[in-house]
């Protein structure tokens, strides 16, 4: 799903709450950056502007500083990473639901079992559920490792 975005010329929108958040912004990195080698910078950002996620958490709400971003950005044929431990975090479900709303597959990291953002997402990766959200995002890191290596096999690198 990812790859087939990438080489559409879409872009890979990544989103989460605290350590969620610092994961979405690694993947983004990851692509726009390097990994293991060099290549040519990949379409991704995460949402994590403190001044625009501060600025809409304060004129609207702290369940809208997703939700917003991927009205702004996304277009047919992107993808959403949407990162949540609980998969019920409510700003994430909002921007998934948009997400898919503007034509843009949704990618959710989450725990196992049924839960809201697994329901509206296209494909779901869920780790085993814990007892503590610090093991899930230990599996969540090394999902996201294993899913950009395989974005660049994918596409060539």
């Amino acid at each position: 799903t990812m790859a087939e975005a990438l080489r559409n010329g879409c872009k890979i929108m990544s989103c989460g709450n605290g350590g969620s958040l610092c994961d979405a912004t690694h993947f983004a990195e990851e692509l726009t950056g390097r990994f293991r080698e060099n290549r040519r910078p990949l379409a991704a950002m995460a949402i994590n502007d403190p001044a625009y996620m501060t600025c809409v958490g304060n004129d609207f709400s702290f369940g809208d500083i997703f939700v917003r971003w991927v009205e702004a950005f996304g277009k047919p044929g992107d993808v959403l990473l949407a990162i949540s431990t609980s998969g019920n975090s409510q700003n994430i479900v909002a921007a998934a639901e948009a997400a898919r709303r503007l034509g843009m597959k949704v990618v959710a990291l989450t725990a196992e079992g049924p839960t809201r953002l697994s329901e509206t997402a296209d494909v779901v990766l869920q780790a085993p559920r814990t007892p503590h959200s610090d093991r899930i995002q230990e599996i969540h890191i090394k999902v996201i490792h294993i899913v950009i290596e395989a974005l660049e096999k994918e596409l060539g690198f």
